[in-house]
């Protein structure tokens, strides 16, 4: 990402395709936000949108299972999958809590995701990766940032997070996953916490307050080989590339609403 605009994220509504993909969303999320059963079970919507969005989550790190298997289980400590699916439920289940801080210290709360993602406090859990740590994240193939661009990256994220300024929700949502996605900051679950600031991003900005539309259904739904293709044209920085991730992530983001209005239809009809 890079621009010299004086609102650099703002600027970004300006791509090819984005301010398209930005009213649609808008859109996808007023109509579910006016759905009769929003009315009176916003909560069941926003929990059945959490575990939704934490097996998608999971399953574009690498363990992709039924959602009944993840409503079922409770013991997520057997294997990396069991692992993986665990720390995606888990950050779902705290992004909620982290709002108030996000907008004055969002490093604070990506430590915090590491923190919870990884279970325990081992010596590189919660904190930016140090020189000679390694990245355990399968899905992403690009070359590693050095922990010294990693921190110089992260600072101006966060310096323009707590700046505001009058970029779309999805354009804010959509740079903090690619750039944590690009950095993969911490020793593991990089690819989780990108998505679950994404969702903290989308939620904090006023688009999805109620936190249901998951994002992560989209983004799994779609496929990890759209996903990869997408998240490419981010590390490319052209405006084609950065327009078409912003793009895929606005499409995420609608295929989220859907799966939160089939919950409010199956609610409606007494189904679920």
């Amino acid at each position: 990402m890079s621009t010299h605009a004086s609102d650099p994220l703002a600027a970004l509504g300006s791509l090819p395709g984005v301010a398209d993909a930005v009213d649609s969303v808008r859109k996808a999320v007023d109509r579910v936000y006016g759905h009769r059963v929003m009315r009176r079970r916003s909560n069941e919507i926003s929990s059945e949108a959490a575990l939704r969005g934490a097996r998608g989550s999971a399953a574009l790190s690498g363990a992709d299972w039924a959602l009944e298997e993840v409503r079922r289980r409770s013991d997520f400590s057997a294997d990396p999958e069991a692992r993986t699916v665990g720390a995606a439920l888990r950050l779902g289940s705290e992004a909620g809590q982290l709002l108030s801080i996000w907008r004055q210290s969002p490093l604070r709360v990506l430590a915090r995701l590491h923190l919870v993602a990884a279970g325990d406090p081992g010596e590189s859990v919660g904190r930016p990766r140090l020189e000679g740590e390694t990245v355990d994240e399968p899905l992403v193939t690009a070359p590693v940032p050095t922990p010294a661009e990693v921190a110089g990256r992260l600072d101006g994220l966060a310096e323009l997070i707590v700046a505001g300024g009058e970029a779309p929700a999805l354009v804010t949502a959509a740079v903090v996953h690619g750039e944590l996605l690009a950095l993969r900051p911490f020793t593991s679950y990089n690819g989780l916490i990108a998505r679950a600031a994404e969702r903290i991003a989308l939620v904090g900005s006023g688009l999805d307050p109620k936190a249901i539309c998951p994002a992560e259904v989209g983004h799994a739904e779609q496929g990890r080989a759209a996903y990869l293709a997408a998240f490419e044209g981010y590390l490319s920085g052209t405006p084609e590339g950065v327009g078409g991730w912003i793009a895929h992530c606005g499409r995420s983001v609608e295929l989220g609403v859907r799966e939160s209005t089939a919950v409010c239809e199956a609610l409606q009809r007494g189904a679920a």
